[in-house]
Parts: C-alpha cells; structure tokens; sequence
C-alpha cells in the first residue's frame, strides 16, 4: 500500500513471524543477563577475564564490525549499482595482514585494558586522552547512524515509528550489556552472527526460488543491465568510490584504523588468551567478512531482478528499505521472522559492542587507575554507570535522521580514523617521534580529510588514507623540529 507522499506504508506482519522475533528480542536479553555471574572487577567486565576461544571472538569480530547497516545498506548498494563494493573487502583482507605485524605485537607487550594505553606508554597521558577521545566522538556518531539503521527494520517489521523502535531495542540492549559486560557481548554476538549468516543465505536461496527462471534469469537481466555482476572496476579516478585501487588501498587504511586502533574492535583483540589466538582470530574474521559481504551483495542483485517482475519501491522511497520490504511482504511465514529477527540481532550485536567498548575507554582511559583499582567492586560499578550513560547517547543520536546509511556511517568513521591510525603507526614506526609531533600530525591530519571534504570530489574510500599519511608525515617532521612541549602544557 503506498500513501499519497509516496511513502509505502507498513504491511501488517504475521503473527507467527511478530511471536518470532519478540521470542529473539527476549531471548537473547535473557542469553546476555545469564553472564553477569563471574563478574568480579573491570578486567571481568571489559574483557571477559581474558578466557574465550580464538574461534569465538573471530565471529563477535565479524558481528561487530557488520551491522544493520550493513545488512540493509550493502543490498540497496548493489540494488542501484553492482558487485564492485567487494573491491573494498580485498582491502580489508590486507589491512588485517597489516595489523598482524604493525599493531598488534604492540598490544601484547602489556596488560593493556584498552587501545589507547598503548599510546600513552609511547606519548604519554595526554595524548592518550587525545586519542581516547576521538574514539569515544567518532564511535559515538557513527553508532547513532546503526541505531537509526535499527530503527529503520523495525519500524517496517512492527509498524511503528521509529522513535519506538529506537526505545524498544537500545533498551534491551543496554540491559544485557549493563548487566553481562563483555562476555556476554562475545557470546551473544556469537550467536547472533550464526542466526543472521544462515538467515542471508535463505533470503538468497528464497530469492533465486520466486525469481522466474532462478539463478539463470538473474544472470539474463543482471547481464542485459551492462554491468550488474561487475566486481572489478580498474580505473582510478579518485572521485569514484569503488574501484580495485580505492577498495585494495583505501580498504586496507580503513581497516587498520577500524580493526588497530579502534576501541571495539581492539577490546576484542585484547581479550584473547594470548597473541597467537588474538591473530588466529583477527585472520579468520576476514574469511568470513569475504563470504558474508557476496553473500548480501547477491542478494541486492536479486532484489534487483525481482523488482523488474514485482516493483517493492514507490517512487523516491529509500532504497535501504528494499530488503526489510521484501521480507516482510514476500517471505512464508515463520521464515520471514527468522530473518527480520536475524536483522535485529546484528544491530544489537553492534550496540552492546561499541557500549561496553565506549564505557571502557572513558573510564579506564580518563582517570588514573593501579592494580587494586582494577580490581575493586567500585570501578565495576563506575563501569556499569558509564554503560548507561552511553547507552542514552546512542539512543539520542538514533532519532537524527541522516542519509544512504552505509555510506553516511563508512563517511564518518573515516573523517578521523586516518588522524588516529597516523598515531598508532608514528608511535610504531619512528622511534623520535614525540608528543608535539604526534598532537600537530593528527591536528593536520583532521584537516586535510576536512579539506578533502568540503573541497573536492575525492571519494570517501581514501580519507583515512590520505588522513593517516598526513598525520604520520607531518607528526615525523615536527618531532625533529620541536621539543615535546606543546602537550606538556595543556
């Protein structure tokens, strides 16, 4: 049914599919609660006693870095466009090699809570604030672009507004999350990754089932369009987002500023039982981001081919509502909520990730804390506060309304990441490099991507590039010319 502005109003979900996915919402509430036992102190908390297998955090990886966005956006890429984002993914296969030998021998040096200690062992305390804080704002506006992406899903699934939607999922959310700290993020995320793997691969096999012809017809149209199935676009043109260059280089910057220096994902890096499971982890996580992103990227061709039989958008409708449309109007019953639940636990999955990460750097990255404070019942309630605090933050950010969600979250999460992984690797890399240099490295480094930004046509995919290299260059060159005095005196 389409309203007169064009606006396709929500269809009526099934019963069985509406008691599916209120049975996920609760149950894994209840899966995140039961880890609250065991819970002693901080390094409980943020890094679940240091205790899961290698295999297990390569899946809460995976889930925390996809997302609802993910979900929604990488189809309606592929719906409009084709098959090139995947050059993006070769470039995360290659920064996580990267990581591998850069960063994470780093982390493992010490016993290091969060990302940023490392920084402050090589720059000292301020400039681990500095760091810090880039972290918690970025991570912040970006996770307040996921939160309307929840918003968004089950808005369609319920038939609400999205101001509900919001209230309803961040607040179970923050609940298991308050309450199980990082195990329970670790777990849940395990699961949740299996129930929206399996529930992709269904949408594809349904998919191919009610297109005319199947796999055949699609290959046909997809064909007939000129470049549906195209995956490899070996211009370079800097402007345009998705090339083999923009996706090896740019996806490569991008994710050793997202997988080496950002918060959540570090946490998760951290708690593994030794370097050797850290980097089992982190490798195996790629291979299965390989899979998962042809999967969804499959999938919105198919879309694309069933709407030339069976339109799903009113005209200017966004096309980041096409598969949750799909779902809802076209699934069997009981499938269809297996796959909107599959939705949702990804977008939970992220929150309580970047909330438990989000809590740990503002507490253990903004206050001076020893051994004994570690350890103490105290700081596991300070940890337990900070959780709620952000989980309002995130919740607020989820009203704002904001464009083509995968690429207005990718967009963000670049502006400052390249400032932030010139740090980590002018720490790593130049042994003079000092406190006033690394501060004026990422001070230009924001810059110049602000510049590139406001100025000029250069796609997204190179900012943390352009970014870092600003940031290590720049941090090199004043090291040699100034004393680090300049952070000694803020």
């Amino acid at each position: 049914m389409v309203a007169e502005s064009g606006y396709t109003l929500p269809m009526p979900i099934h019963p069985l599919d509406l008691a599916i996915v209120v049975a996920y919402l609760l149950g894994v509430t209840v899966l995140g609660l039961h880890f609250r036992r065991g819970q002693h102190n901080a390094q409980d908390y943020f890094l679940g006693g240091r205790s899961a297998p290698w295999w297990a955090l390569a899946l809460s990886i995976v889930a925390t870095e996809t997302s609802t966005l993910t979900i929604i956006g990488t189809p309606a890429i592929s719906y409009l466009g084709n098959l090139a984002f995947l050059q993006l993914i070769f470039g995360y296969l290659v920064g996580r090699a990267l990581i591998v030998v850069l960063l994470l021998p780093g982390y493992f040096r010490g016993q290091y809570l969060t990302a940023y200690a490392l920084i402050e062992t090589r720059f000292g305390s301020r400039m681990r604030k500095v760091a810090a804080g880039t972290f918690l704002i970025t991570r912040a506006i970006a996770e307040g672009v996921r939160v309307s992406a929840i918003a968004l899903v089950v808005s369609v699934v319920l038939g609400t507004s999205e101001t509900v939607a919001v209230v309803l999922v961040m607040a179970l959310t923050i609940l298991y999350t308050f309450e199980g700290g990082m195990r329970a993020v670790i777990w849940t995320d395990v699961a949740q990754l299996c129930l929206y793997l399996a529930g992709s691969a269904m949408t594809l096999f349904v998919l191919l089932h009610r297109i005319p012809g199947g796999w055949t017809e699609l290959t046909q149209v997809a064909a007939a369009s000129g470049h549906k199935l195209q995956v490899f676009d070996l211009s370079f043109h800097l402007a345009t987002k998705y090339t083999l260059w923009s996706g090896v280089i740019g996806g490569a910057f991008l994710t050793m500023a997202t997988h080496g220096t950002d918060q959540t994902i570090v946490q998760r890096l951290l708690a593994a039982r030794s370097e050797r499971d850290s980097r089992r982890a982190l490798l195996a996580s790629g291979a299965i981001v390989l899979v998962q992103f042809t999967v969804f990227l499959l999938v919105g061709v198919g879309l694309y081919v069933f709407a030339q039989h069976w339109p799903l958008l009113a005209p200017g409708e966004r096309t980041d509502r096409i598969l949750p449309l799909f779902l809802v109007r076209e699934m069997p019953p009981g499938l269809a909520g297996l796959l909107l639940a599959s939705i949702i636990a990804v977008a939970m999955s992220n929150a309580s990730g970047s909330l438990n990460s989000l809590a740990a750097s503002s507490v253990l990255d903004f206050s001076r804390h020893d051994a004994h404070d570690i350890g103490s019942e105290k700081l596991l309630r300070t940890s337990r506060y900070a959780t709620l605090c952000w989980g309002a933050v995130l919740m607020a950010f989820g009203f704002v309304h904001w464009g083509s969600l995968l690429e207005t979250g990718l967009t963000v999460a670049s502006l400052p990441f390249g400032s932030l992984l010139g740090l980590f690797l002018l720490g790593t890399i130049d042994r003079r490099a000092n406190a006033t240099g690394a501060l004026c490295g990422m001070l230009a480094g924001l810059a110049t991507v602000l510049s590139v930004l406001r100025f000029t046509s250069v796609a997204f995919t190179w900012y943390v590039m352009i970014g870092s290299c600003t940031t290590f260059f720049v941090g090199t060159i004043v090291s040699r010319v100034r004393p680090s005095r300049l952070v000694e005196a803020l």
